[in-house]
């Protein structure tokens, strides 16, 4: 009896041996890893905004996405001449949870104020009836987009998605020379 509990204790030690060495090529660190292998594909990260500056061009469009961003900060656009913007919510959200448009403000708008306003005027799409707006697009969601036609003095403007809460990420400048 008590070679076959040397024996048995033998091949237990054996096994318990065996199954800690592993595979050699992992990296000999002594932590374990108890984290669930199974495979998912990771989210999609977002493009950081483009801020290399743009060329002047008065036909212009603006990509928005589920992440809460505008593709470009800065637009440059020919003063006094027509410009015609076209926003394209490239997500796949609806407008109600991940909604987007663009307002673009006469100078000297104090931005805060306005976003403020805008969050009280879900009736009209976020466009408070206010005398600072320029122009702005409909409030659209993935895979929409919508097109205005505007002009601008020299000058720098300020552009927002007036949607609750997007505004301080989705921004930029309007640049007329």
């Amino acid at each position: 009896m008590k070679k076959i509990f040397n024996i048995g204790t033998l091949a237990l030690c054996t096994g318990l041996f065996i199954a800690s060495c592993g595979n050699s090529d992992q990296n000999s660190s002594s932590t374990v890893d108890h984290s669930n292998h199974t495979t998912e594909t990771p989210a999609e990260t977002a493009p950081a905004p483009e801020t290399s500056t743009p060329a002047t061009s008065n036909s212009v469009t603006v990509e928005s996405n589920d992440q809460m961003q505008f593709n470009v900060n800065e637009i440059k656009v020919k003063a006094a001449e027509p410009v015609s913007l076209t926003l394209k919510h490239v997500g796949k959200m609806g407008k109600e949870v991940m909604g987007h448009n663009l307002v673009v403000l006469k100078q000297g708008t104090d931005v805060a104020k306005f976003t403020e306003a805008a969050m009280k005027a879900q009736d009209t799409e976020y466009i408070p009836g206010t005398a600072d707006v320029i122009a702005h697009t409909k409030l659209i969601g993935g895979g929409e987009e919508s097109k205005i036609d505007f002009k601008l003095e020299p000058g720098t403007y300020d552009f927002i998605c007036s949607f609750p809460g997007h505004s301080s990420l989705m921004k930029g400048k309007i640049i007329a020379e």
